[in-house]
């Protein structure tokens, strides 16, 4: 046997019913007849007792005879089973497993701090109770080891810098990276039977000995991103003024002044600060 069998035992309260019968009856009949043979009877109740189970909504038993597995009871109700049986208890309900935060490399060899949530079930209990010692340990240990995987896989981000331009990067690309982390822990769990529901990133940054380093790399790429924004506008709006000159014929320029004026207007558009004008009463050239 090597694959889960589903099985429905008997009704366990026809057999309480029984039970009950066999208990009482021989009880009630060797007081009223005072005779002990009656209280033989009662060691049949005794071994009888034992087969009562009850499955409750999504959960199941595990049935073995003298370490055979015989099958599973997975529909919820009170049944009966044989005394003998071994009755192990598996959850199908939906867990949650937070994992701790690992400290691990990135694709560029970065030091990271990293962490997910998962959310599983048990699909097949033989596998379950089978295939794998502690398939609650299982998932522990194989979800840590897909992080580690997945978090070499990519960088957590792009830096121009560094000639990286991927994709897919851990900070930004948070539904490809739990897709792809979803595919990579259902593969290593799928031996214990277990089906994976859902698997996010759950923390993610920089390790602390790299965190305030990486902080200025990250605020001095976003300032020169800003600046080069800035100064592309200032171009255009320096051409757009020349031109506009130009064709009203407000004044006329030469190389030169126009060379000042594009460097002033560049200095005033570019600058963090508000300039400060300064008034030519006299001529152009003075």
């Amino acid at each position: 046997m090597k694959e889960e069998k589903i099985i429905v035992p008997a009704n366990g309260y026809l057999m309480l019913f029984v039970f009950l019968i066999i208990f009482f009856g021989s009880i009630i009949s060797a007081i009223a007849t005072q005779s002990p043979e009656f209280i033989m009877i009662i060691p049949i109740a005794i071994i009888i007792a034992p087969g009562f189970i009850m499955v409750q909504p999504n959960g199941s038993r595990v049935l073995l005879l003298f370490g055979k597995y015989v099958g599973t009871v997975k529909k919820n109700g009170f049944y009966w089973v044989n005394p003998f049986y071994t009755k192990k208890k598996i959850s199908l309900r939906a867990s949650n497993f937070d994992s701790e935060r690992l400290k691990v490399n990135d694709k560029l060899g970065n030091p990271i701090m990293i962490s997910t949530i998962l959310v599983w079930r048990v699909k097949n209990t033989y596998k379950a109770a089978f295939d794998v010692d502690n398939y609650e340990n299982f998932v522990r240990v194989q979800t840590d080891a897909a992080v580690r995987k997945l978090a070499s896989m990519y960088p957590y981000d792009n830096f121009a810098d560094e000639g990286v331009d991927e994709d897919i990067t851990l900070r930004s690309s948070v539904n490809e990276v739990s897709t792809a982390l979803e595919k990579e822990i259902d593969e290593r769990l799928s031996i214990a039977g277990i089906e994976v529901l859902e698997a996010r990133i759950g923390y993610l940054a920089y390790a602390q000995e790299i965190a305030n380093a990486m902080l200025k790399r990250q605020q001095a790429t976003a300032i020169v991103a800003a600046r080069h924004k800035i100064v592309e506008g200032a171009v255009s709006m320096v051409e757009m003024a020349i031109e506009q000159l130009n064709k009203k014929e407000v004044v006329n320029l030469d190389e030169e002044r126009k060379a000042a004026m594009v460097s002033n207007l560049m200095v005033v558009l570019c600058g963090d600060k508000d300039a400060s004008p300064v008034l030519n009463t006299g001529t152009l050239s003075h």
